[in-house]
């Protein structure tokens, strides 16, 4: 990515997901051509028929979202995600369907949606339903899959962990928490298990300043609390805008200054 101009900002790599997090960023033919030397190393070096992790997916480079920042616009982002998309179609190979404000029908939105039936199920997806179909491409790559290229706002990726085993109460708490179960306003949360004796509240916070974090850490600590189990520790993937961080640091503050 950065031999095509880009610049790696943050990178994290987790055994337990089996997956990698890289945030770059640059101009916009950086950052295209970027994703395309991404996704040809990724479909070069990851087979999917053999991998095996706790994070849905459906390709060897799963989620390729452009994010404007600066004076960049959402529509800007828009059109370097059907770019990406064709280019890695014609010289990798791999197809995509394209989310977010990139989306082309309604359905196509959200990435759960995208990724339900995960990369083992992505021809029976295919064969069984027409709108399916991929925006780029037309058929699913044998060991790379495909690629849900979107257009979005900045996200944060948020997990919170429990010192328990029991995957049905952090999904259970997932479900509490997410906007499509009428909880949060724009959050969306998975309960996935990390360890026999972990699970986690794995969380995306789409818009930054309608939910802050330390407002998702104490829901999911009173919700665990209430079956006696205890917060381990929280994690963030990638990076965040430092007001978000700012904004829960003065609420932990304010907490103390207050007992």
């Amino acid at each position: 990515m950065e031999h095509e101009g880009a610049r790696v900002v943050h990178r994290t790599s987790d055994p337990v997901h089996h997956r990698s997090v890289i945030t770059a960023v640059g101009s916009g033919a950086q950052v295209v051509a970027a994703s395309v030397a991404l996704a040809r190393v990724a479909q070069a070096r990851i087979d999917l028929r053999v991998h095996r992790g706790a994070h849905p997916r459906i390709g060897a480079l799963d989620v390729l979202p452009f994010v404007p920042l600066g004076e960049a616009s959402l529509d800007e982002a828009v059109t370097l995600a059907h770019r990406a998309a064709a280019r890695i179609w014609h010289e990798v190979g791999v197809p995509s369907y394209l989310y977010g404000a990139a989306a082309s029908a309604p359905h196509r939105e959200h990435l759960a949606e995208i990724r339900r039936g995960e990369f083992e199920g992505l021809a029976e997806r295919l064969a069984r339903e027409e709108r399916w179909r991929f925006d780029y491409g037309d058929a699913a790559h044998a060991s790379a899959g495909a690629i849900a290229i979107g257009a979005r706002p900045f996200l944060i990726a948020y997990n919170v962990e429990l010192a328990s085993g029991d995957l049905a109460l952090a999904q259970r708490i997932a479900r509490i928490l997410r906007a499509s179960s009428g909880g949060l306003r724009t959050l969306k949360c998975l309960g996935l298990r990390l360890a026999p004796d972990r699970v986690q509240v794995s969380s995306n916070v789409t818009d930054v300043d309608a939910v802050p974090l330390y407002r998702v850490t104490e829901l999911v600590r009173r919700a665990a609390a209430r079956e006696g189990v205890a917060v381990l520790r929280s994690e963030l993937i990638g990076l965040a805008p430092r007001r978000a961080i700012d904004r829960s640091a003065r609420a932990y503050a304010a907490a103390e200054h207050d007992r």
